[in-house]
């Protein structure tokens, strides 16, 4: 209570209270048994609410935790009118499945708004979050690039990616999706990491195809490879022709930015060679843009020099 008391003195315009309730956090961390977290939890909550501020209650460790204690200090919390209750997945253990159930549960029990917390130790942090949306939750815990303890939490660009698909009209109508790439850029620099490659959305390798097949079908139809659309984020997509695995139809694209002309079989020809050195080593835009001049150079040369016609008598 001293804590709170302290809290409420800054000025603050709300409070949230969190008490690890499974085993484990009961045992080796704090050492306080349900009852007494019951007991505190309402009267915390009872007092920040006689002060005019917002109150927010979550037990930590929720999925290690005993279901029945943990409805109880729900609804016991939601008596007294807490204005959200939380539950956290603190060691990445929950699948998908437990949460939609857990929160699901929980729906039925409290009145409050319900958010939730989860890390990725197992990888699961975007579909649990995903998840809990679908059974009922109001708030999702996100940070930018998914920074937290360990593993981190749901990463915010994972979840808008995995929003936008079943609801791209609201997505893109409540948030500035073209910012986010800016603000994962500044949050990368601030705290001096790398975006990892393939990070949803504005990873280098989110909008880049590669493989001949791919690559044919995005030219015709991006979203025959595509669920997501660069251009709703602010990006564009790349086709890579630079590679050992580029197919024709990447180097005829790229023979047409270029301003050339060749026909479909001089592209086979010319992409056999830039496959060939990509064999030998990895090459840059500039080592196959230099190998297509080259061969366009040499086609101009052999149309413009032809051998003597020969005349039999």
């Amino acid at each position: 209570m001293r804590d709170a008391q302290l809290a409420v003195e800054t000025g603050v315009d709300g409070l949230d209270v969190v008490i690890g309730t499974s085993s484990f956090l009961r045992e080796h961390s704090h050492g306080k048994d349900m009852a007494y977290i019951e007991k505190t939890a309402v009267e915390v909550i009872e007092y920040v609410k006689s002060k005019g501020l917002e109150v927010r209650f979550s037990s930590e460790d929720s999925f290690r935790s005993d279901l029945v204690d943990l409805l109880s200090l729900y609804r016991a919390v939601d008596k007294v009118g807490v204005h959200r209750v939380g539950i956290a997945d603190t060691v990445g253990c929950a699948s998908p499945r437990q949460v939609y159930d857990l929160v699901r549960t929980l729906r039925g029990v409290v009145s409050c708004d319900i958010e939730t917390h989860f890390h990725d130790d197992t990888g699961c942090a975007i579909a649990n979050a995903y998840c809990a949306l679908e059974a009922g939750a109001t708030h999702i815990d996100t940070s930018v690039l998914g920074i937290g303890e360990r593993n981190g939490i749901t990463p915010l660009g994972g979840l808008m990616a995995r929003m936008i698909v079943t609801s791209p009209d609201y997505v893109k109508s409540k948030y500035k999706l073209h910012k986010l790439k800016e603000l994962e850029d500044l949050v990368a620099e601030a705290v001096e990491i790398n975006t990892p490659f393939n990070n949803p959305i504005t990873g280098f390798c989110a909008f880049t195809h590669k493989a001949g097949i791919h690559a044919k079908a995005i030219l015709n139809n991006p979203s025959t490879y595509e669920i997501l659309n660069p251009a709703d984020f602010g990006l564009t997509r790349y086709v890579h022709f630079a590679s050992r695995l580029t197919g024709w139809n990447a180097v005829k694209t790229r023979v047409g930015q270029l301003g050339l002309e060749m026909t479909d079989d001089q592209v086979k020809e010319c992409t056999a060679k830039i496959k060939a050195l990509a064999d030998v080593r990895p090459i840059a835009i500039d080592d196959a843009d230099s190998i297509i001049r080259t061969f366009h150079l040499g086609l101009h040369e052999q149309n413009k020099v032809q051998p003597p016609a020969v005349v039999e008598n």
